[in-house]
């Protein structure tokens, strides 16, 4: 159908789920709770995917609130979406700290159109996760931080990276964003499930950007250098 962005656009626009989550765990989609965003990120998609040129799969963990929970577009906040990716953008500015570590390494490996030709981001569970903090406010929750959340949404997860696949993506190599449970996740996905030839997983940019801040250019290297795989 179409292009790869029109197969990209019509699997957010579909992108649902149906099942229970335990008590107190909100699920984040917003493809649904905000009609605009769909059109930011079709614009993005279309910009970017208008091809039918196969990529390379990268996947995180799940969307944030401040990135892919409001542009739709994982790893890339608002910021980003105007400034670097050249979009229009109305409505509440949101920063991120992975999409700025993301966007540096997209800037050194030679650019969006660059990038963007040979990568497509999404994540383990294309879809967030939100539970109070206790004090009134909404906090980013992980698919792996229950065993019960990760039980209930195990077939939507399975069935999502299967589609995603379809849409137009290599199988020698996927990346994955994360060095601890969600690479140990993926792993034992693809051991049952045979997605993917090889993993490579890189350290979350969240995690350099909280923890590891001043080797920032030495994970930048790092990130290239498994980039460069594909070639």
């Amino acid at each position: 159908m179409g292009t790869l962005a029109d197969r990209i656009n019509e699997f957010n626009r579909l992108l649902d789920f149906k099942g229970e989550l335990p008590e107190g765990i909100r699920i984040m989609n917003p493809f649904r709770e905000d009609d605009r965003i769909l059109e930011v990120a079709s614009s993005f998609y279309r910009k970017f995917y208008n091809d039918n040129h196969s990529r390379h799969l990268i996947l995180g963990i799940n969307p944030g609130r401040f990135g892919a929970g409001v542009t739709g577009i994982p790893f890339t906040d608002t910021k980003r979406l105007t400034h670097e990716c050249g979009l229009k953008y109305t409505g509440r500015e949101t920063h991120e700290t992975s999409s700025v570590f993301v966007y540096e390494v997209i800037e050194a490996y030679g650019g969006v159109e660059k990038f963007y030709h040979d990568f497509y981001i999404n994540s383990i569970c294309p879809l967030g996760f939100t539970v109070d903090d206790g004090k009134g406010k909404e906090k980013n929750y992980n698919y792996y931080d229950s065993k019960a959340l990760t039980g209930k949404v195990f077939q939507f997860m399975v069935g999502n990276i299967k589609t995603q696949i379809a849409l137009g993506m290599e199988t020698d190599i996927c990346f994955c964003f994360g060095t601890g449970k969600n690479e140990k996740f993926l792993r034992t996905l693809n051991e049952e499930y045979g997605f993917f030839k090889n993993i490579i997983a890189l350290e979350h940019p969240r995690y350099i950007m909280q923890y590891k801040a001043k080797f920032k250019a030495d994970y930048i290297d790092k990130y290239l250098n498994a980039f460069c795989q594909i070639h």
